[in-house]
C-alpha cells in the first residue's frame, strides 16, 4: 500500500502555528531579547559590576566637561561701576578655572540681582572660556533723611547705597517724611515744576504720607495738596514770578485747598502788621 502523503492533523496544525506572523516575530524577536535581557539582568546585578560601571561613567563624564572649550576661566562684569563690579565679584561663589557644566548661571544671576544697586543682570559663557555678567544699575533719584543719615534712593524708592553727609551728591533732592520712599516719582516731578526756585528749594517733606511740603530757605514752606501737587506749585510760582510773593515776610504758603490759596505771615512780620494797624487806630482815633 502506498504512503499517504498528506500530513498528520496534529502536524498540520504545527505547521500553522508556524507560519502565523506573530509566532515567527517571536522566535525572531522575542525569544532572543528575553534571554539577552536576562542574562544582561543577571550579570549587571553584581555590585562590583554596578561600581565599575559607574566609575566609568563619571570618568567619561568627567573627561568631557573638562575639555578646554567647556572651561571657565575668566569673569567679565559689564556695564557697571567699579564699586558695583566689586560687589559683584564678591558674591561669585565659585573658583576659577571651573566647568560651565558645574555652575548654575540662573543661581549667579540671582546673586547679582539681589545686589542693592543692580537692577537687572544677565549671564552667559562667552567663547574662550569668559563667563560675562552684564550689569544694569539702579539710577539714584533722590536722597531720603532717615535717623541714621542719607539713604540712596532710585525712582522706584528702593535703597542704592548709603550718604554719609549731602555733598556726597549735592544733584540730587532730599527727601523725609513717612514714606517719602513709595513716592519718589511723584517727588521728582515735584522737583521739576519747582525748577524756578531751584536756588531756594532746600528739600521736600512727606506729610502723612499723603502729601509733600516744598521747603525753601528763609523757613518758607509751600504745603501742596494731595492731589495734583505740581499745578499746585506751578500757581504759586506765578504768583511769585508776578508779586515776588516768595520775597515777602511769609512763613507758609498754604495750597492744601487749591481753590482758596491761603499765606501764613512770619511771627515778625505779625507782630509789625498789628504794631501798624494799632498806630492807625490810634491816629484815626485822635
Amino acid at each position: 500500500m502506498k504512503s499517504d502523503p498528506a500530513p498528520s492533523r496534529w502536524s498540520y496544525r504545527m505547521q500553522r502555528v508556524l507560519l502565523t506572523p506573530l509566532y515567527r516575530r517571536l522566535l525572531r524577536f522575542g525569544i532572543p531579547f528575553c534571554v539577552s535581557f536576562g542574562i544582561g539582568t543577571w550579570y549587571l546585578s553584581d555590585p562590583a559590576v554596578q561600581q565599575r560601571l559607574q566609575v566609568a561613567v563619571t570618568e567619561i563624564r568627567h573627561q568631557i566637561q573638562t575639555r578646554p572649550e567647556f572651561m571657565v576661566k575668566l569673569l567679565a562684569v559689564e556695564g557697571a561701576s567699579d564699586r558695583v563690579a566689586e560687589e559683584v565679584r564678591d558674591s561669585f561663589t565659585y573658583t576659577l578655572p571651573a566647568s560651565s557644566f558645574d555652575m548654575d548661571l540662573d543661581a549667579v544671576r540671582a546673586a547679582v540681582e539681589d545686589i542693592p544697586a543692580v537692577a537687572a543682570a544677565a549671564v552667559r559663557v562667552r567663547q574662550g572660556g569668559v563667563l560675562e555678567i552684564r550689569i544694569s544699575e539702579r539710577q539714584p533719584a533722590a536722597m531720603i533723611r532717615v535717623p541714621g543719615g542719607l539713604i540712596v534712593v532710585d525712582e522706584a524708592g528702593v535703597a542704592i547705597d548709603a550718604a554719609a553727609h549731602r555733598g556726597e551728591r549735592p544733584h540730587l533732592p532730599v527727601l523725609t517724611g513717612a514714606g517719602a520712599e513709595n513716592a519718589v516719582s511723584e517727588a521728582l516731578a515735584v522737583r521739576a515744576a519747582a525748577a524756578p526756585l531751584a536756588g531756594r528749594l532746600r528739600g521736600l517733606v512727606r506729610m502723612g504720607e499723603r502729601r509733600w511740603d516744598v521747603v525753601l530757605d528763609r523757613d518758607q514752606r509751600i504745603m501742596l495738596p494731595e492731589d495734583e501737587p505740581v499745578r499746585a506749585l506751578e500757581r504759586v510760582i506765578v504768583l511769585n514770578e508776578a508779586q515776588d510773593m516768595l520775597e515777602r515776610d511769609i512763613a507758609v504758603v498754604d495750597m492744601r485747598l487749591s481753590d482758596r490759596p491761603t499765606l501764613r505771615m512770619k511771627e515778625s512780620a505779625n507782630a509789625e502788621w498789628w504794631r501798624v494797624r494799632n498806630e492807625q487806630v490810634g491816629t484815626s482815633a485822635e
